[in-house]
């Protein structure tokens, strides 16, 4: 029997990839222009055993001008006996494009630590010598950049976060089968009212997510805000998921979410309670005489 190299997406998949962007693109770093502290936790195939779990803290604001963001993120990734942590710092300068608009070129720096608990597996042969010990991999480094237009009405971004192809099982930086794939994004959006007062708008946004040897996969959202106060809008990810999305501003700086998606595409459907997603964000605003645009819907 001969055994063959099996490609996937690797990077963590998130439902609330519009409040969590800084994860998918460095250059969003500072664009708030308040310290922005988001917490995600993301719970897939709830009831299926082994089951993707991911936990992400990003926090970013400008320093030292407006044209200068910096950026911390971590991402803790489980899934079956593999632990995946990474810690990744973000910087982006921006210059003005436009009347209106600003570009913002980003880099992002890190390191990653894969560890597999393979010992507690439960195989057909017990004395299996491949399943007998745990993994766990050396430091290995991430390095990434990002490009990222806006405007008060609407954005697009294009990013590569792990340049790098880690191999975790040699401890080595140029690729691997069983290491890390590159990953390019593209993110776009934008926010118009659909009644004259603006009471109700529609904030449609999508993310395209490429990766060798998986396919091309389409995140499409829309998100209806109802008074400023709350959202709610149905999304749609190709070839895998749909799903809802609600949430609101608890206060002007603060903010939740949450959001549920059913894998349609995906025979684990049979045998687990969906993907259940909660996010939460909180502005602290220090800029413009302590005060900034509320809410920011980018």
């Amino acid at each position: 029997m001969s055994l063959v190299g099996v490609y996937a997406q690797q990077d963590a998949m998130y439902t609330h990839y519009s409040f969590n962007t800084l994860s998918i693109n460095p250059a969003y770093a500072g664009t708030r222009d308040a310290l922005t502290v988001t917490g995600l936790h993301r719970s897939m195939w709830v009831g299926f055993p082994g089951a993707p779990v991911t936990q992400t803290i990003t926090a970013h604001a400008p320093v030292f001008s407006k044209d200068i963001g910096l950026g911390l993120s971590v991402v803790n990734d489980k899934i079956g006996p593999t632990h995946q942590s990474s810690f990744s710092v973000d910087y982006a300068f921006r210059i003005k494009l436009g009347k209106r608009g600003k570009l913002s070129f980003g880099l992002k720096s890190g390191l990653s630590l894969l560890s597999n608990d393979l010992s507690r597996l439960s195989t057909t042969d017990q004395n299996d010598p491949a399943f007998q010990n745990d993994y766990n991999s050396d430091l290995l480094p991430i390095f990434g950049f990002g490009l990222y237009y806006y405007t008060p009405k609407y954005y697009v971004g294009i990013s590569v976060p792990h340049l790098i192809n880690n191999d975790f099982f040699t401890n080595t930086t140029y690729g691997g089968v069983e290491g890390d794939e590159r990953h390019y994004f593209l993110i776009a959006g934008t926010i118009f009212s659909l009644t004259g007062n603006g009471s109700i708008k529609l904030k449609p946004t999508t993310f395209i997510k490429v990766s060798e040897g998986a396919p091309v996969e389409l995140d499409v959202t829309a998100l209806f805000y109802i008074h400023d106060v709350f959202w709610v809008g149905p999304m749609f990810r190709t070839g895998d998921a749909m799903g809802a999305l609600a949430g609101l501003y608890i206060t002007e700086q603060l903010s939740m979410g949450y959001s549920f998606d059913w894998s349609y595409a995906n025979t684990t459907s049979k045998y687990n309670a969906g993907s259940h997603e909660i996010m939460i964000r909180y502005d602290f605003i220090f800029l413009s005489k302590g005060k900034v645009k509320s809410p920011r819907y980018f």
